[in-house]
Parts: C-alpha cells; sequence; structure tokens
C-alpha cells in the first residue's frame, strides 16, 4: 500500500509502498476513501523536522533536558545511540480520514466490514491505503455525508471542544482569532449555538469566507478593538477563542483586550503563552488550553486499549465529540465543502506538501488540502514485503537464517545494530504490526523482506532462529508459537505475565527438545559481571543492586496490567536474574515493602526486595521510580569470600581484596547485549543453552511472588520450576531448605 512518511531526522517527505498494518484487538482496518492534510499542525511538523539538530533542540527544550541527564546517567555514546534511533524512524503524516471497514478486530461491536467511517487521532488515521483505528477513534459516516467532508473529523472534534470549553450561550458575542480550517470550522459551531460571531484573521480571502459561512463580521487584526467595541457597545466578547499558529504571544494578547471582564479565552492554537497579566488580572479573565478533541485524547488507555469514560460522568469524550461533528456535517448546520481548497490523490502527495511550503504557487492559497485514494487496495494481500532476492544457505555453512519479531525502540537502537554485525548469521524477514516500522528496521540492517504478520517469519522455512521484541503481552504466545515451528527463539525479557502464560512457556520448551529457548536477561552476560563471576565464583553472596529507575507515566503501556504488566514484571526481573547469574543459585523465598504513595497506597514503582537464594546466598534490590534521572542508574556490590565488588552503571566497576583495590573502566557503558546474542547463536551450534530454563522459571516466578507478597505483606517461598509445573502453590512465611 502507498503511505506519507517524513524523515524526522532531515525532514524529507515520501510517498512509499508499506505492508498493509496487521489487524489487532479492539480495532478496526479501514480502506482509505479520503485524508485531510492539518495544514497548520502538518506545516509545524515540516518546520520543525527540517531544522538542524539545534533548531530543534531550541524548538522542545524539555527534549534538551532529557539528553543532558541521559549523558549526566549513561555517558555521551549510549545517548547519541539512543537519540539517533529516536531521529531515524520515519513517522507517519496525517490523523484525519475516512474510509470503508475492511476487517473487524476482536473485542470491537458496533461495527462491520462495509461500513463508511471517519477516523482520527496519530499515528493511527494517517495518509495511506489501509489504517488501522482503536475503536474509540473510529465513527459511523451519516449517509447524508461524503467522505471528503467526513475526513475533516478530528479538526472537527478539535474545534467543537474548544467551543464547549467556552461554554457559549445564546446571544453572546465570541471572538475567532485565526481563520484557518479550525477557526473556520469553530465559527460555525457557534453560530449553530446561537453565538454571534466576529473573525479576525490577516488573510482577505479568509475573511471572505468566514462571511460566507456566517461569521457577522471578519477584520482584520489592526481593526479588531475598534469593531469589538462597536459590535458589543464597549463591553467586550464574552469569549475569545485563539486559533491562530505563531511563535509570537500577539494573538492572545489581543483576546485578552477584547473580551470582557470576567471572561474566557480559549487557547487550542499553537501560540506562545506568554500572558498580559495585567490585563488578565485586572478582568478575571479565565484562561483555557483545551486537550484537542476532548476528554480522552492523548490517553493510550482511551484512545489505544478503548477504555471508555462513561457517558453520565463525561459526557463529552474525544469519540463523542467525533460523532457529534459528523451529525453537525449531516445537519448542515457546518459546512466543510467551501474549506477544500485542493484535492491530491495519494500518488502525488508531494506536490501538497509543496504547495504547504509554499515551494509551488496555485490561485488559491490552501485551507483544507484533501488527497484521494484508489478503491482497489485489500489488506489481506499486501502484508508482506521483498526488499532484496532470496538467497539459499551456502553447502557446508552453519549460517543461521533469523527472523526478528518487533522493531520498537529498544529493538531500533539496541538489537538492529549488532544483529547487523553478526557473523555467521543470514537476516531473513522482520515481522511489526506497523508497515512503517518493519520495512525501516529491515531495510536498515539488511533483512531480505519485512510484513506485518508474524506468522510469516515463523512459517518460513529459511528462518531458524526467532528474535522477539515484541511488547510483554505477547512475549509467551509468540514465544511457544516459535517453538512448536521448530524455531530457536530469543524472546526478550519478561518471558510471561502470570503463571498460565509461564506454564504454557515451559511446556513448550519441554517439548521442543532440540531447540533453544533463551530470554534477554543480557546483565549476567555484560563484562564487569562476567569479571566478578570470575573472581568470586558463583560462591555464598550477599549481592544489593541499587535501580535508579525514573518514573514512568501511568499511561504508559509498560504500567498498563495486561500490556506491559508493570515494573516488577517487566524490570525488576533483569536484577533477579542477574543476581542469580553472580551468585550461582536461584531465588526460594521473597519478601518485598512497596513505597506508600500519599501516606496508604503502595506502588510497584518504588520497592525493596529481599531474595534467600537455594545455595544460601542473599540478595537485595531497591528499585526506585522518585529520584533524580541525571544520577546514575544502576550499582551492583556484592559481598563474598572475603572480597567486594562494585559494578557502577556498567561503565565501571571494581574489585576490592586482601586491602587492595583493582579500577576497571571502560569508554561506553556495556549492558552486555552483544555477548548475549552470541551465545545464543554459539548455543545454537552446539546444542546446548547458555542458560537453563530452571534459571528463566526461577527469575520469572519471583517476579509473580514479589508482587503477592506485596499484596500480601508475607514472605512467600518461589517453588522450582518442577513443582510449579505440578501445580505446587507457593507457601507464606516459609524458609529455604
Amino acid at each position: 500500500m502507498k503511505a506519507v512518511l517524513q524523515h524526522y531526522d532531515s525532514g524529507a517527505i515520501e510517498v512509499t509502498e508499506l505492508p498493509t498494518p496487521a489487524m489487532t484487538a479492539g480495532t478496526v482496518t479501514v480502506a482509505t476513501v479520503a485524508s485531510l492534510i492539518s495544514v497548520g499542525t502538518e506545516r509545524a511538523m515540516l518546520t520543525i523536522a527540517k531544522k538542524n539538530l539545534i533548531g530543534k533542540a531550541l524548538s522542545r527544550p524539555d527534549w534538551v533536558k532529557q539528553v543532558v541527564d541521559k549523558v549526566k546517567s549513561d555517558g555521551i555514546l549510549e545517548t547519541y545511540r539512543q537519540a539517533r534511533a529516536r531521529l531515524d524512524l520515519p513517522v507517519p503524516l496525517g490523523y484525519s480520514s475516512a474510509g470503508v471497514v475492511k476487517e473487524v478486530g476482536p473485542g470491537v461491536t458496533g461495527f462491520a466490514v462495509g461500513d463508511r467511517v471517519a477516523c482520527a487521532g496519530y499515528p493511527h488515521a494517517a495518509h495511506a491505503e489501509i489504517v488501522r483505528v482503536p475503536k474509540n477513534l473510529c465513527v459511523h459516516i451519516p449517509v447524508q455525508v461524503s467522505f471528503e467532508d467526513a475526513s475533516y473529523v478530528m479538526l472537527g472534534a478539535i474545534a467543537l471542544n474548544a467551543v464547549r470549553l467556552a461554554e457559549p450561550q445564546l446571544g453572546e458575542r465570541v471572538a475567532v482569532i485565526g481563520l484557518g480550517l479550525l477557526g473556520l470550522l469553530a465559527a460555525q459551531m457557534l453560530r449553530a449555538a446561537g453565538c454571534r460571531v466576529i473573525g479576525i484573521d490577516i488573510s482577505a480571502e479568509k475573511l471572505e469566507l468566514a462571511r460566507e459561512l456566517g461569521a457577522m463580521y471578519a477584520i482584520l487584526p489592526e481593526h479588531a478593538v475598534g469593531a469589538v467595541a462597536d459590535f458589543t457597545g464597549k463591553a467586550g466578547v464574552d469569549s475569545a477563542l485563539v486559533f491562530a499558529s505563531t511563535d509570537s504571544s500577539q494573538p492572545l494578547e489581543q483576546a485578552a483586550d477584547i473580551t470582557r471582564e470576567r471572561g474566557k479565552v480559549v487557547v487550542p492554537g499553537l501560540v506562545k503563552l506568554d500572558l498580559p497579566r495585567k490585563t488578565f488580572f485586572e478582568k478575571e479573565l479565565r484562561l483555557i488550553v483545551p486537550r484537542a478533541g476532548g476528554p480522552g485524547s492523548g490517553d493510550p488507555s482511551y484512545e489505544s486499549r478503548g477504555a471508555d469514560l462513561p457517558l453520565p460522568l463525561v459526557r463529552w469524550t474525544e469519540g463523542r465529540n467525533l460523532a457529534a461533528f459528523v451529525d453537525l456535517v449531516a445537519d448542515g448546520r457546518v459546512r466543510v465543502s467551501p474549506l477544500t481548497t485542493h484535492r491530491f490523490p495519494i500518488h502525488n502527495a508531494l506536490d501538497a506538501y509543496r504547495l504547504l511550503n509554499g515551494e509551488v504557487k496555485m490561485d488559491r492559497a490552501p485551507i483544507g488540502i484533501v488527497l484521494t485514494y484508489p478503491e482497489s487496495v485489500e489488506p489481506y494481500e499486501s502484508r508482506i514485503m521483498r526488499l532484496k532476492p532470496r538467497v539459499a544457505k551456502a553447502a557446508g555453512t552453519d549460517e543461521l537464517g533469523v527472523g526478528l519479531i518487533g522493531a520498537g525502540l529498544f529493538t531500533r537502537g539496541v538489537l538492529l545494530p549488532l544483529l547487523k554485525n553478526l557473523k555467521a548469521i543470514r537476516l531473513r524477514g522482520v515481522a511489526a504490526t506497523s508497515g512503517a516500522s518493519a520495512r525501516h528496521a529491515a531495510e536498515k540492517a539488511g533483512f531480505e523482506y519485512c510484513t506485518t504478520n508474524y506468522r510469516e517469519i515463523l512459517e518460513d522455512p529459511s528462518v531458524d532462529a526467532v528474535v522477539i521484541t515484541t511488547r510483554h503481552d505477547l512475549h509467551a504466545q509468540m514465544a511457544v508459537e516459535a517453538l512448536q515451528a521448530g524455531k530457536h527463539v530469543f524472546v526478550e525479557k519478561p518471558l510471561a505475565m502470570n503463571d498460565q502464560q509461564l506454564r504454557t512457556v515451559l511446556e513448550a520448551a519441554s517439548q521442543a527438545h532440540d531447540r533453544i529457548l533463551m530470554v534477554g536477561f543480557n546483565r549476567r552476560f555484560a563484562p564487569a559481571t562476567r569479571r566478578l563471576i570470575a573472581e568470586f565464583g558463583c560462591g555464598s553472596s550477599a549481592i544489593h543492586c541499587r535501580v535508579n529507575a525514573g518514573a514512568v507515566s501511568v499511561g504508559s503501556w509498560v504500567q498498563d496490567p495486561d500490556e506491559g504488566g508493570g515494573r516488577i514484571v517487566g524490570e525488576v526481573c533483569h536484577f533477579i536474574d542477574l543476581i542469580h547469574g553472580i551468585a550461582g543459585g536461584l531465588t526460594c523465598s521473597v519478601a518485598a515493602a512497596a513505597m506508600l504513595e500519599g501516606g496508604e497506597n503502595p506502588t510497584e514503582d518504588t520497592i525493596a526486595v529481599v531474595l534467600q537464594l537455594d545455595n544460601g546466598s542473599i540478595g537485595s534490590i531497591v528499585y526506585a521510580a522518585n529520584g533524580d534521572k541525571s544520577f546514575p542508574r544502576e550499582r551492583i556490590e556484592v559481598f563474598s569470600a572475603g572480597a567486594v565488588g562494585l559494578i557502577e552503571n556498567f561503565r565501571s566497576y571494581r574489585i576490592t581484596a586482601g586491602g587492595k583495590t583493582r579500577h576497571y573502566k571502560r569508554l561506553a557503558m556495556d549492558r552486555g547485549h552483544v555477548a548475549e546474542l552470541n551465545a545464543f547463536f554459539a548455543g545454537i551450534r552446539r546444542g546446548q543453552s547458555p542458560v537453563p530454563i530452571e534459571d528463566y522459571a526461577a527469575t520469572t516466578l519471583a517476579t509473580f511472588r514479589i508482587r503477592e507478597a506485596l499484596s500480601t505483606r508475607t514472605t512467600l517461598s518461589v517453588e522450582s520450576a518442577s513443582l510449579f509445573l505440578r501445580g505446587v502453590e507457593p507457601v507464606p512465611e516459609t524458609v529455604c531448605q
């Protein structure tokens, strides 16, 4: 399928071929008929993307602070690598479209194949022939509304939410500053609500269009104060909505000047918020900055995971605003067609962006630019794309065919460069739910094909080993399917998110006798860790791990119990495995305490854990989410046989024994990723897993029991893999035998 992508590092735009997106639970697949270029937002994105790194930094000072903190914590090389991974990925453009439903995913009700729908939200409703849209961002199109008019749906919801927050009353006088798409839509909505509207803009063409669409007055900014005085009997407007897009705060200042005492200033536009405090104070004005399309906007639980907000408590969510907008268009209260100034077929989308950038001139300045699409694309037919010819395995070599499932930030920034440089492997295929991510990862590392259907990887006979780096909820399922397909499996942590998943994986591994299953617990392979193991000989030890992990927002997928499983299952597991690797034993009991948030509610983000190992060793982990991220992330202390080992953020380490200390320091951080992958492929060739499956079971079970220990406030045993498979329950308040 064709899609429009922007390369954020260079600002370049391309219309390219991608595999169609995979169907997932809670979504519908839609064949796009029309999509709208958001002139203001997309022009701003293009402007920022074309800047050099310094220019990008100046436009986003919040990013600069994150980079500075990262350098302090992890060093400049690690920071540069991760920054490049973020900037290098091409991103889809567009967030408002309309089309026909082609597939309905599990858990979706109210939609059927063939339905006409309007789609919203970034990156879902992109400029692409096929899009995958979460159910809360998809609404039916009334029969009276064309696909082209419905493609304005996201812009309509943004304008409608701003109007709602102004709380207009019948007969009120309202100013709309900035008569682009949003301003012209809002002016019509205000008129439909019984308000008298004055529009303000620097474009004579837009002023004329505002009058045509119902504004009582449409004037230039320099005439605004006098016109508003005449319009309102010198009282000022009841509210002013600022839809302008500029680096200046002048529109905000003007809004304050023309608004009556105790009125409202609503600012959905991209303007500086340097408030004229004196004016706001003397008039006691209310400043409101809307959240895009309404409650739910930007909330992953609502937009991506489909959790709705109850209507009695939240009348107008983002989704309900989307539906209300298309109803307004159907009723004729909002006219959209006069706003469409230009149309381009998707294969000529670059001409649309040249027009947007001012590189070409036409008779009219762009207001609404619509992209149109062919009717022939089917999602089922194009979920795999070959990028270079298949090459047969050379006779007499031990070359391994490798498939990759998942192409997120960690994969792009860490694993892909390593896989690309490993010897005696052939990179066969990449699978990701996003066609853009799949193709980009495949091209960067040199894979033969990309796909949005991971089963293409599992069914490929040329793939000997599968690397799974998806989100956590898919790890167990995909690992089981890969083992059953006869593949060797490297799966990123965690191995599983609950007892049932773990049991299924262990059973599949036991049946795949000659297949290797390895979990991405990389720290035990780090050079610093290997040195400590060599020094201390895996003897009885006391080990302490301090992790300055930093906060992760509540809305992150990592925190979602179904998708990420939380930070104990998803991240603390690393340090349990590290303790096992250094001490040479496995956890047999756990105790834990969590920091109380607000004095009463425990949070799993900041915890202290104590582990008893079956060889007499003990381990402790302090995992903190409430520190300063510029402080080094990890510190490991090992006490064993009269000696002390210390690892500091896997950049330096030292060993003290016999009254003497030896210091070691590396130029860059090395958490063991390259050694881990080398161990995986070496293990396949010699037919022996680098780490016993019992270790992975013990680590994973320990994370589950830590969560239970937190809730029960008891010490819990951690059963062995064999006892776990037999269904033996963990016992409270036990000690290792």
